[in-house]
């Protein structure tokens, strides 16, 4: 949760939140300090479902600090999980900003600073924060909105050549479930990877028995818990959101994820599914091996390259390399040094808060 933290601090004139679940301690103390020191923030929480109960202790502090915090339109589910940082770059999440299930949960979060997708993004909150049920939001680039999102998911199964895994938390959608069955008879490998739930078992059966790997962990406190909502397309396109595979999720709620084909994006999520494939329990034909999502040399994740070796100075106090924009410490007021990529910065003060300015 570090670099999410770190994106919400770094917030200079605004940040907009639409979260499902919100009762991060960490998360309401940033956003008290950013509204703090200037940042226009406005948070906005789900109403419906859990949302009213979940939400109310972090709706109750945060408007008693004086953060702009509403109920989101109760119509319908507000299940997105969607943090925009100044107009210019959105962390697009799986995941609630619940700590609770940090440790045990698997989630991702993809950031997205295409202008055509955070324009849209900033364009869908502000209706949604005046109060209006979803509707269809702007496609931008490559974004995928609820209510509309079945359309554009089948889509993404359907253009597969060679394999498909996906993460959800439901199986609960006629036209999904198609779709994977469809591949599996074309001869794409098709894998399902979710925590067991009695609520599916009927649409288990019916993928294995045409042909799709239903890979499970089991519903313990000691097993990974699949939250995340995604779909890897050949290891070179994938989708991630918050949206799950249910008819409310896909034509009701305020959903959003995006599809994407970068390889910054595509080298990791190829590797933690890879991950969970292996460590989870092959249902059915359990001597049948399991296909990993296919990750070609352009997926593959950048080497990791130590400070050091960046050239980079100072070294933050996680052993990385400062980047502008982000916070100076105190020590560094006023000094010079080097970002990541070797372009010179200085930390400078901006009406009372020291950033890193290239």
């Amino acid at each position: 949760m570090t670099p999410l933290y770190d994106f919400m601090s770094s917030a200079r004139k605004s940040l907009d939140m639409t979260m499902y679940e919100l009762s991060d301690p960490t998360a309401e103390q940033i956003l008290m300090a950013d509204h703090k020191r200037g940042v226009q923030v406005r948070i906005l929480l789900d109403r419906d479902y859990s949302g009213a109960s979940v939400n109310q202790a972090a709706y109750a502090a945060l408007s008693g600090a004086g953060v702009p915090v509403a109920w989101a339109n109760d119509s319908e589910i507000f299940h997105q999980k969607t943090i925009t940082i100044d107009g210019d770059e959105s962390a697009i999440m799986t995941g609630n900003l619940t700590p609770q299930y940090y440790a045990t949960t698997r989630d991702f979060v993809v950031m997205d600073s295409q202008p055509a997708d955070v324009a849209a993004i900033e364009s869908v909150f502000a209706k949604d924060w005046a109060g209006a049920a979803p509707s269809p939001g702007l496609p931008g680039i490559d974004l995928v909105w609820s209510p509309g999102s079945e359309e554009p998911l089948v889509a993404a199964i359907g253009s597969a050549a060679h394999s498909v895994v996906v993460e959800n938390e439901e199986m609960d959608s006629t036209s999904i479930e198609s779709a994977l069955e469809s591949d599996a008879e074309r001869h794409v490998d098709v894998t399902v990877v979710m925590t067991a739930d009695s609520d599916w078992d009927a649409a288990f059966s019916q993928l294995e028995s045409d042909g799709v790997h239903v890979v499970l962990y089991p519903d313990t406190a000691s097993a990974l818990y699949i939250h995340a909502k995604v779909i890897d397309v050949d290891g070179t396109k994938g989708f991630i959101g918050s949206e799950n595979f249910s008819t409310a999720s896909l034509d009701y709620n305020r959903e959003l994820g995006l599809v994407t084909s970068a390889p910054a994006v595509l080298g990791p999520l190829n590797s933690a599914l890879s991950g969970d494939i292996a460590n989870g329990q092959l249902q059915g034909r359990a001597s049948a091996p399991v296909p990993a999502p296919t990750t070609p040399a352009t997926a593959a994740a950048p080497p990791a390259t130590s400070p050091a070796a960046a050239g980079c100075t100072p070294i933050d106090d996680e052993g990385g390399c400062y980047e502008p924009g982000e916070y100076c410490r105190d020590d560094d007021h006023g000094s010079t040094g080097r970002s990541g990529n070797g372009q010179a910065i200085t930390c400078e003060d901006e009406n009372g808060t020291w950033y890193w300015e290239a």
